[in-house]
């Protein structure tokens, strides 16, 4: 029974480590539209415009990568 308990609570983590990555994707989602409407406005600044949100998009993946391997440590850690 306890051993039960322990699975069901180690998937429950796992899942909620896993509301990082919905977070990144809308960060991503937030730096591509906001990126867009920079350069539809002001098309001279394409070029900047197009590295910083490469770069902000790395970033904002990178946190959801971070919490698929915590999601994985919690649910492959043999105890």
């Amino acid at each position: 029974m306890e051993g039960n308990i322990l699975d069901a609570m180690r998937y429950v983590g796992a899942g909620l480590a896993m509301i990082g990555a919905a977070g990144a994707g809308i960060g991503i989602g937030l730096s591509v539209q906001g990126a867009l409407t920079g350069m539809a406005r002001n098309p001279d600044t394409y070029g900047n415009l197009l590295t910083n949100m490469i770069l902000g998009i790395a970033f904002s993946e990178a946190i959801a990568i971070y919490c698929l391997v915590i999601a994985f440590l919690m649910l492959f850690k043999v105890v």
